[in-house]
C-alpha cells in the first residue's frame, strides 16, 4: 500500500520563486548513478584491457580529485581525461531518465498557481538538454541557470552571488529543493529562506533523512494547497 508521507508546513503564501535542482530532486538519480558508477568503468575497463573492477577502481580515484569543482560536472573534462565520447555514452543510456514519483504533479500544480520556477543545476549543458528531450521538462521551467554558464558550481557562495546578480530574485521569498545538503547549507547562507531537502534522490536506494534541513521522500509532502 502506497501510503501518504507527512507533509510538511510550507508557507506557500509568503513565496515567490521556486528553485529546483534537475538530477536527484525532479528526475531519478538511478540515471546519473548507473552512467557514472557502471556505463563509464564498464566503458574504460574496455578501452583499457582492465578488469571492470580494476577500472572502477581507477575512475573513483580519478573522480575523487575533481568532487565539488566544476570540472566533476563538465562531460567535456571527463571526456578529454579518460579519452572517451562521455555525451555518447550518455545517449546509450537515456531510456533510465525518468521523473521522481509526483514531480510532474508538482510541477503542473506550481505552474498553475504562476509561481517563477527556475531549474539550478550542475549539469552539463549536454546532459540538460538530453533529459529535456527525453522528458519535456522544460515546458514547466521558466529559467535555467547552469552551473557551467555562471562559473560556479551550487556548492560554493560564487554560483548564488552570480544568479542573485544576474536575476535579482529575493533570497527571502525563495524555496530550493536539492538533494545535497552541501548545496542548500550555502544557498541558505545566501539568505534563501526555505531549504528542503530531497531524502530519495533515487529509486533504487532507500531514503536518507537531512538532519539540518526539512527533509521530504516525494513532493506530496510539500505540495501547494
Amino acid at each position: 500500500m502506497n501510503h501518504q508521507p507527512p507533509r510538511l508546513p510550507i508557507p506557500w503564501q509568503r513565496i515567490e520563486t521556486v528553485l529546483l535542482d534537475m538530477d536527484g530532486t525532479l528526475l531519478d538519480l538511478h540515471f546519473d548513478n548507473m552512467f557514472f558508477r557502471e556505463l563509464v568503468p564498464q566503458a574504460y575497463a574496455k578501452k583499457k584491457a582492465l578488469s571492470f573492477e580494476q577500472a572502477r577502481t581507477e575512475i573513483l580515484t580519478i573522480y575523487k580529485s575533481c568532487e565539488g569543482t566544476l570540472a566533476w560536472y563538465d562531460l567535456d573534462h571527463w571526456s578529454r581525461t579518460l579519452e572517451m565520447d562521455l555525451p555518447e555514452l550518455k545517449k546509450q543510456m537515456a531510456h533510465l531518465i525518468t521523473f521522481r514519483p509526483y514531480a510532474v504533479e508538482f510541477l503542473d500544480r506550481l505552474k498553475h498557481l504562476k509561481f517563477s520556477i527556475a531549474l539550478v543545476t550542475n549539469a552539463h549543458p549536454f546532459a540538460v538538454e538530453l533529459k529535456f528531450q527525453k522528458t519535456g521538462l522544460k515546458v514547466w521551467i521558466d529559467t535555467v541557470h547552469c552551473s557551467h554558464d555562471l562559473g560556479h558550481p551550487k556548492e560554493t557562495p560564487g554560483f548564488w552571488q552570480v544568479l542573485q546578480r544576474t536575476t535579482h530574485f529575493h533570497p527571502e521569498t525563495t524555496l530550493l529543493a536539492d538533494d545535497l545538503e552541501t548545496v542548500l547549507s550555502v544557498a541558505q547562507s545566501h539568505g534563501i529562506a526555505f531549504p528542503i531537502h530531497m531524502a530519495s534522490p533515487s529509486s533504487q536506494l532507500p531514503p536518507r533523512f537531512s538532519q539540518r534541513f526539512p527533509s521530504i521522500v516525494d513532493f506530496r509532502q510539500i505540495m501547494p494547497p
